[in-house]
């Protein structure tokens, strides 16, 4: 719009001028320069019409042109080609872990017996809003696009409070695995991400007390356990018991919430640190943090419960008192599940989440190979990788820190929240649940996946990452075979078999079998005029070599027995 105004004022400047000439040949001149100008005016403000009007498409349809114009030159583009902070590709490599875990994860679900639901990407604003205390800045916002106010989900849990307040229902078990969003600072290489999965299990309904918890429990210790990624503990708290806790302590009852965002903080913070931040941020007087600092220090089993149970005023509070209960049936039911052992009460741990009403827990791994520098990239991305530890290098001299050798922190929480459903309903339905830390999982495995090419390599082996299901492949020693491999490689389709074919008419048999090696293809099926006229093709163990004829109408089951001995 300014050159448009810019253009009619020169015009009215010009027509202003004209009447005062003083010939009426130089009035005649100056009138056809008025005209002239205004024609040219006119046509340079429909120009920026124009071009306004097609906005930047123009623009970016010339900048692909000349994209498209230096990449047929060999050139690369002139903007960087990357994901968004916090975001990262997966290769064939990573994506066969991370369905192999995926697996795991949502058979051990359906073997207790639950059953899977799904819910939108993003809800509505005042859904979300209010729910995780401190963190909810970390909440991404969408645009207004005139019509309802929305945000990407936080989580999964959420959202299954809301459908179950919705549809009205009051029992359920149920898992989840889908992914969530938060605007947090990324952490690439220790698995914290900004777009990230979370696999949820959660118990809807009212049952007796703290069976469907420990059960939640059981499932973590079996995935856990399933995922072979060392010795671990899982934590228990009790919301009830910290409430108490600071009660006792003097914490005024509307400070607890902020009290308790400082106590989640130490398992990354030092306790000076957090009882720093307890007192100038949080408005706790010294001699309080002093007091809950005595209480955050405790762990054990049983025998802490019996301790906090001799303390005369624990036990005349009303909230600790409840907690303590449930603690005690707790550990009853821990021995019957076959968990005691790996359940550790412990009172630093808080978990911030404002909807939490009960018990809480956390799964830490406590084993060396959970302490993580860096998760180098399986497929070979290395500036990829590069750029991530660079970023986070980066911001750890700008706030003056050391690296970090702690490692992927805890990998699954969770706890009880009674309340939650009723706030979108106002009919409570218990609930207790869990998520587990997906991609801190990844992490560990995509790291040991690593250093067993490492390994490999340094002895003059090679390791494969299987990145394909493909049982069989379909060669040839021979050429002109490509009509009889395409037959046999679909009979093989129609028996269930995962078969693949080269694409290549005169494939050599050298590449066909490195090609396997390769790809960790178990079975390779060779065929030659020689089988074909005896009805029968040859069987390879591509491991091993060893090789058998076999008849062509016993194919199907000798792979199937031979698959069965891999």
């Amino acid at each position: 719009m300014a050159e448009n105004n810019g253009a009619q004022a020169s015009v009215g400047e010009i027509q202003t001028d004209a009447p005062h000439a003083e010939e009426p040949a130089a009035a005649a001149a100056a009138a056809a320069a008025a005209a002239a100008a205004a024609a040219a005016a006119a046509a340079a403000a429909a120009a920026t019409a124009a071009t306004k009007t097609k906005g930047n498409g123009e623009k970016s349809a010339a900048a692909s042109a000349s994209s498209k114009t230096g990449a047929q030159k060999g050139e690369a583009a002139d903007y960087v080609v990357k994901t968004a902070k916090g975001t990262r590709d997966y290769g064939p490599e990573q994506m066969a872990i991370r369905k192999r875990v995926f697996n795991i994860i949502e058979t051990i679900f359906k073997k207790h017996g639950a059953v899977t639901i799904d819910t939108p990407t993003f809800e509505l604003r005042e859904i979300l809003a209010g729910k995780y205390g401190e963190d909810s800045k970390l909440i991404f916002d969408l645009a207004d696009q005139g019509g309802e106010l929305c945000s990407l989900r936080y989580d999964l849990t959420v959202p299954f409070a809301r459908y179950l307040a919705m549809t009205g229902t009051t029992k359920i078990k149920r898992y989840q695995i889908a992914k969530v969003y938060r605007r947090d600072k990324p952490r690439m290489t220790k698995g914290r991400y900004r777009e990230f999965y979370q696999c949820d299990f959660d118990i809807a309904g009212d049952y007796d007390a703290m069976i469907p918890d420990v059960e939640v429990l059981r499932i973590v210790y079996e995935i856990i356990s399933s995922l072979d990624l060392g010795e671990f503990v899982i934590k228990v708290n009790h919301r009830k018991i910290l409430d108490g806790v600071f009660e006792v302590c003097g914490v005024p009852k509307k400070k607890f919430r902020g009290a308790c965002s400082c106590v989640d903080k130490l398992d990354k913070m030092p306790w000076e640190d957090v009882r720093k931040e307890m007192i100038e941020e949080k408005g706790l007087k010294p001699e309080v943090a002093d007091k809950i600092g005595e209480f955050v220090q405790l762990k054990g089993t049983e025998e802490l419960v019996e301790k906090l149970k001799g303390m005369d005023k624990v036990l005349k509070n009303k909230f600790a008192r409840m907690g303590l209960q449930d603690m005690e049936l707790l550990f009853t039911y821990t021995k019957l599940f076959g968990i005691h052992d790996r359940v550790s009460f412990d009172l630093s741990l808080a978990r911030g989440l404002d909807y939490y009403t009960g018990l809480i827990y956390e799964c830490v791994l406590t084993s060396e190979q959970a302490l993580l520098e860096a998760v180098p990239s399986l497929d070979g991305d290395a500036a990829a990788t590069a750029a991530a530890a660079t970023e986070e290098g980066s911001t750890a001299a700008a706030n003056q820190e050391e690296p970090s050798c702690v490692g992927v922190g805890s990998i699954s929480g969770g706890g009880r929240y009674d309340g939650l459903v009723g706030l979108y309903s106002g009919n409570q339905v218990p609930c207790v649940g869990v998520s587990i830390g997906i991609e801190r999982v990844f992490s560990i495995l995509e790291a040991k996946e690593f250093a067993k090419i490492q390994e490999a390599k340094a002895k003059g082996e090679v390791y494969v990452v299987r990145k394909r299901e493909t049982e069989v492949y379909v060669a040839s020693a021979e050429k002109n075979m490509t009509g009889e491999r395409i037959q046999l490689c679909a009979s093989l389709w129609d028996a269930g078999i995962k078969a693949e074919v080269p694409y290549k008419k005169n494939p050599k048999m050298l590449d066909q079998m490195q090609y396997c090696e390769g790809e960790g293809i178990p079975l390779a099926i060779i065929i030659g005029s020689r089988e074909l006229a005896n009805g029968e093709v040859s069987l390879r163990v591509v491991a091993t070599r060893e090789q058998v004829a076999v008849k062509r109408e016993d194919l199907v089951e000798e792979i199937r027995k031979q698959l069965a001995k891999l």
